[in-house]
């Protein structure tokens, strides 16, 4: 039995997507004024280039965006895809910066606060295998040690890519908005940067 861990491509075969069509109709739709540019959403490099050439052979709208999971935990994005992002001019809107939440750190040493999604759902089992769980606590602790709040200090990493045109957030109370809208005034200073990156080797992509 083939055990996948989560980054393996996995070819599948039959009929690929007629992507010329979907690029044509799509095309039709902005002619007609009821879209005004056209996106992907958890899409692959060769998925991207591949939309992108067709565009470019057939004449139609070229993919302006990109939504893909992108966060201290799943920074797969950067193979690969980063690239294709900003050589063709792709904006990523990163969706998950948070985690689904583990990244603000309430979740820690087995905490289910009350109207959590975890809570309600729990349904999160991606961030909480293999070295998910040591990765989120290194974030959080690290988060506390610099005096910054794990969540803002997460959405903060996520915007200051340069690939990353924004980021998808997801507030239940007001008091969560006000934190997440606050990370934007925060800067990753470069021994922070430093300190980050020292726990994505230690703990690569662990949430794909």
């Amino acid at each position: 039995m083939r055990v996948f861990h989560g980054l393996e491509y996995v070819h599948l075969d039959g009929d690929a997507h007629p992507i010329p069509e979907i690029l044509g109709a799509l095309a039709e739709l902005v002619q007609e004024g009821k879209l005004r540019f056209i996106g992907l959403s958890n899409e692959t490099p060769w998925g991207l280039m591949t939309f992108l050439k067709a565009a470019d052979e057939h004449g139609l709208s070229r993919i302006v965006s990109i939504q893909n999971a992108y966060n201290l935990v799943n920074r797969t994005f950067e193979i690969g895809l980063s690239e294709v992002a900003q050589r063709e001019n792709v904006s990523l809107l990163g969706y998950s910066p948070l985690g689904q939440g583990y990244l603000t750190g309430k979740y820690e040493g087995g905490a289910l606060p009350p109207g959590s999604r975890k809570t309600l759902f729990n349904r999160l089992g991606r961030y909480e295998k293999g070295n998910g769980p040591k990765a989120i606590s290194a974030y959080v602790a690290l988060a506390r040690k610099h005096g910054l709040d794990p969540a803002q200090m997460a959405i903060a990493f996520a915007v200051s890519r340069p690939f990353v045109t924004s980021t998808i957030i997801g507030a239940t109370t007001l008091e969560q908005l006000n934190t997440d809208i606050a990370a934007t005034e925060l800067k990753i200073s470069d021994n922070l940067l430093e300190d980050i990156n020292q726990i994505h080797l230690d703990y690569s992509n662990p949430c794909p």
